[in-house]
């Protein structure tokens, strides 16, 4: 093969994009600290109120734009910043329990990156053990972690699923959302009876009956 065709090759390669399952972040996202860019967010966020019209003098709306900038780095954007993952809490398994362990139910409060509207929804994990046991308190906070950031659900369900696998070390995992967006019901078409239902198997899951005997758990 001549140089010509070597070179071409290279740059058909350079083009195709790996998928990530990261969220999409700056390499300078962690260089301002949590109060600077309330600060910055506070100040953006009332100029976006100025420019709809309203009165910032008001007393029930002169404090919304710090309100909104806390929530926003404090709370329901905080899974974007990696010191607050989860740590998992792992256990031995003394009664060699090899069967398949499920959570469901587990509540999903998380935005859309679309629309930075609501997604809202519902959460089921199952995992086969390895030898070890993750505390179930630690499958509601990564649930927790991975939606507290703008989203598109298939990659929140595939972050669950990852880090679930991560944490226990084993493939053998499953994670199923199902989730009303809100940019769906409020805007847009403004259908409120429709729900998004995403899944991930991995490992013994994607055994035909593994996966049906997991349905059936969940109802």
């Amino acid at each position: 093969m001549n140089t010509n065709n070597n070179q071409l090759i290279t740059d058909l390669e350079s083009q195709v994009q790996v998928p990530s399952y990261d969220t999409p972040m700056r390499v300078d996202a962690f260089e301002l600290d949590e109060d600077t860019k309330i600060e910055l967010i506070q100040k953006h966020f009332a100029a976006i109120m100025h420019t709809l019209g309203l009165d910032l003098k008001d007393e029930s709306l002169k404090d919304t734009p710090k309100r909104v900038a806390k929530m926003y780095v404090k709370e329901i954007f905080s899974g974007l910043n990696p010191a607050n993952k989860p740590v998992a809490t792992l256990f031995k398994n003394p009664f060699s329990y090899n069967q398949m362990l499920v959570e469901r139910n587990i509540s999903v409060y998380s935005n859309c990156e679309h629309h930075f509207v609501p997604i809202v929804g519902k959460a089921h994990v199952a995992y086969f053990s390895n030898g070890q046991v993750i505390g179930l308190s630690k499958l509601n906070r990564i649930v927790q972690y991975c939606s507290q950031r703008p989203q598109i659900q298939e990659r929140l369900t595939k972050q669950i699923a990852n880090m679930i696998k991560e944490s226990l070390g084993t493939e053998d995992v499953a994670v199923i959302v199902d989730a009303n967006h809100h940019c769906v019901s409020s805007r847009g078409i403004k259908d409120i009876s429709s729900s998004t239902l995403t899944a991930e198997y991995c490992g013994r899951f994607l055994e035909a009956e593994v996966k049906n005997d997991f349905l059936k758990h969940i109802g």
